[in-house]
């Protein structure tokens, strides 16, 4: 009961993380005249696909709900919640171009997540899918009709490529068994733009980096990065030791520890100018499933990480191993991987 004790002290004193833009209903939209127009431009701001519509029950069953022992004492959610959430290496728009160079076609997953939030929202953890790994791919429904060819020792990041969001959650689902309850898509401009929005972020990096492909060029250290920057952090690769995708991996589990660490200390509820900023640049980046859509329901799901701090975010990558038809590429290290995914579901 002493670690218990301790562990909820330390709670106590350190702020619940205030999700960046979803954690405003309260004081942005109680500005007098521009309420009605904020609230309008940034839910119009959300993107959405209808996964669940295009999957229909072709999926992993949903776990059964636990009821609360006291299910009016709030309205927020609190059980447990596995997302998706993919970085996008669009080259669509002005913006995207300009931070990820090439043409407008071809958009990949370029950093996919799932994010598994436990009963009661007070710990998480994230688990990356190292883009290289070779999986069985599913046919996919298109929209425009029609599904996508099922192929065999495919490199998962193609499946976005391909069938867009419903194919990178029907590949997911299949590579893990694990249901994903809502999917969360980020592109370049957006996530530069948050970054910003948020003051920057700070991340300590254990090597030199110096790599002209993501145009990042650091020493070994402490640095604090703006949203150009800390994109090229996410994406880079070639600057580390053998390009390799696990190395750049570890270097996002920095990141998004980095981004909860000055969320967490960003009082964006006592700025309201900072906050719509903020909010702007997380609506205007978002492509998600048609659960999470609206405005409400993004704030709802901030209002319910309240007690959420980062200590409390595990990270992971999914076990792997190099494939034995390309050094090059990695395939799920069996039982562990099977291990994992099950202990999410």
């Amino acid at each position: 009961m002493a670690a218990r004790g301790g562990r909820d002290g330390r709670r106590s004193r350190r702020k619940g993380l205030k999700v960046a833009g979803l954690a405003l209903a309260g004081s942005l939209l109680l500005g007098a005249g521009a309420a009605g127009w904020a609230y309008w431009h940034l839910n119009g701001n959300i993107k959405s696909v209808d996964i669940n519509g295009a999957l229909g029950d072709d999926r992993p069953a949903r776990p059964v709900a636990v009821p609360s022992a006291s299910p009016s004492a709030s309205p927020v959610p609190t059980g447990a919640l596995n997302l998706l959430v993919l970085g996008s290496d669009s080259r669509s728009g002005e913006e995207n171009q300009e931070l990820g160079g090439g043409d407008s076609g071809g958009a990949r997953s370029d950093t996919a997540m799932v994010v598994h939030l436990d009963a009661g929202r007070t710990a998480a953890t994230v688990v990356s899918i190292p883009r290289d790994t070779l999986v069985e791919r599913p046919s996919c429904p298109l929209p425009s009709g029609g599904t996508t060819r099922a192929a065999s020792g495919a490199m998962f990041n193609t499946a976005y490529e391909l069938g867009g969001p419903v194919c990178a959650v029907k590949t997911v689902e299949s590579l893990t068994g694990v249901r994903m309850d809502h999917y969360v898509e980020v592109d370049f401009s957006g996530f530069a733009g948050l970054v910003d929005a948020l003051g920057g972020v700070t991340v300590t990096t254990d090597v030199d980096i110096d790599d002209d492909k993501s145009h990042l060029h650091l020493d070994a250290g402490t640095h604090h990065l703006d949203g150009t920057e800390a994109l090229g952090l996410a994406r880079t690769r070639y600057g580390l030791a053998g390009g390799s995708d696990l190395a750049r991996i570890e270097l996002q589990h920095k990141l998004v520890k980095a981004l909860l660490e000055q969320i967490s200390a960003t009082d964006l509820l006592t700025d309201p100018a900072r906050l719509y900023q903020v909010a702007d640049a997380l609506t205007g980046s978002l492509t998600t499933d048609t659960g999470l859509d609206s405005l409400g329901e993004l704030t709802n799901l901030g209002r319910s990480l309240g007690d959420l701090a980062a200590d409390d975010v595990r990270t992971l990558t999914m076990p792997v191993l190099p494939a034995p038809s390309d050094p090059n590429r990695v395939v799920a290290d069996q039982p562990d991987a099977a291990e994992l995914w099950e202990s999410l579901r």
